[in-house]
């Protein structure tokens, strides 16, 4: 699982179709300087080249509050997707191996944690008062550029049993509901954020490694990198950045809560040619199974390794909802409060089709379940753009 360099020729691809050169509704990238892409070399700290300019960590501030999060660069390279059938240890879903070309790409150091996902929350109010006064009303014209956002806990003592720290993983939340995420992230801050792939989650989980953990296959040390089951004492998700970071900058990749890919889950199919991790990913319009990685504080080491998956379960992991539909946004059972996720953002930028891929809702039943919602006014519809934080701002007003 030799780990090999983008080629010079499509680094310059890549960069001449980069953020700033094009920009998509929902994802407006209009200013001249891009976030984390520079034009002279770095002469400290991470760095990787895209053609005659180079990616950096950057620092997101959601808009209009002080809340930050760190986005580290991803190099572009080549690689085998899953378990070699020689490891004792693999399960039968992560075979056989595939070969996928993965394009650079930011990833956020840390899983989305309370201190920005309660923003998130906070939304359903203020899209409530929108709907009250008649303002930012959503219509057949605009509804493209509309979320949910989550409806206020049914069990909070639930979710937040472990605590609710801003600095620790937020849990609990559906698919649908991290995507819907990474759509209001899009739509207020100009980047193209959305949900990693499950080729791009395991790229860089390993950061140019083929062994079980990125560090190598000695289960000893996976306690320097992560939280899980043998050391974590049952004490729920820890504060963030608590271990130390991968290679690539990349905390918790390994254990403390596992995390959402796009990908919809099942055994792997075989590849003659090798895949592309952006856009070969599996579509599915079943709400369930989709794909979980990395393993969770509550899961045993060996079901931390980079290549380990886990299935969704929608009936099992809403067991103790009374709702009728259940709710779209979150979970009420475990293993979920162990599963978060976080957000990655593309050097090239694609266009609004083929990102409402990531954002929409593939699902008929989740189809029903969230018009049911709106219809009955339990759950609530808002436009997110670049003004909507002084909209939100001027309802105090």
């Amino acid at each position: 699982m030799a780990m090999t360099s983008v080629a010079a020729a499509a680094l310059c691809l890549a960069a001449a179709i980069l953020l700033s050169s094009q920009a998509c509704s929902a994802g407006d990238n209009s200013e001249k300087t891009v976030p984390g892409l520079v034009t002279d070399r770095p002469t400290a700290g991470r760095f990787v080249q895209l053609g005659d300019q180079w990616m950096v960590p950057y620092v997101v501030t959601i808009p209009d509050t002080d809340v930050t999060f760190l986005m580290q660069p991803i190099p572009g390279g080549e690689y085998l997707m899953g378990s070699p059938d020689s490891d004792p240890n693999h399960q039968s879903d992560e075979t056989p191996q595939r070969r996928f070309r993965v394009e650079p790409f930011w990833m956020a150091e840390c899983e989305v944690t309370w201190d920005q996902y309660k923003l998130f929350m906070m939304l359903y109010r203020s899209f409530k008062e929108f709907q009250s006064l008649n303002l930012r009303q959503v219509n057949e014209h605009n509804r493209l550029d509309a979320i949910t956002a989550p409806t206020p806990l049914y069990e909070p003592d639930f979710t937040f049993e472990y605590g609710d720290d801003p600095r620790q993983p937020a849990v609990t939340m559906t698919q649908y509901a991290a995507r819907q995420f990474s759509k209001w992230m899009t739509a207020v801050t100009g980047g193209q954020y959305r949900l990693p792939t499950e080729a791009e989650w395991e790229y860089a989980c390993r950061a140019g490694s083929d062994t079980a953990w990125h560090f190598g296959d000695d289960l000893s040390r996976l306690e320097e990198f992560a939280w899980f089951s043998e050391n974590s004492g049952g004490q729920g998700a820890r504060l963030v950045r608590q271990k130390q970071p991968n290679p690539w900058g990349l905390f918790d990749m390994h254990g403390n809560v596992a995390e959402w890919v796009i990908d919809g889950y099942g055994p792997y199919a075989a590849a003659d040619q090798p895949l592309s991790a952006a856009s070969d990913w599996v579509r599915t319009d079943q709400t369930d199974p989709r794909v979980v990685r990395g393993g969770s504080w509550e899961f045993p080491g060996a079901r931390c390794r980079s290549a380990a998956r886990l299935p969704s379960d929608d009936r099992a992991w809403k067991q103790y909802d009374p709702n009728l539909p259940k709710s779209p946004w979150w979970y009420t059972t475990d293993p979920a409060r162990g599963v978060g996720f976080r957000l990655v953002r593309p050097a090239r930028i694609i266009d609004r089709e083929s990102i409402e891929d990531f954002w929409k809702i593939d699902s008929e039943d989740l189809q029903f379940d969230v018009e049911d919602r709106l219809s009955e006014g339990r759950g609530v519809l808002g436009l997110v753009d670049r003004d909507l934080p002084m909209a939100i701002r001027n309802l105090a007003k």
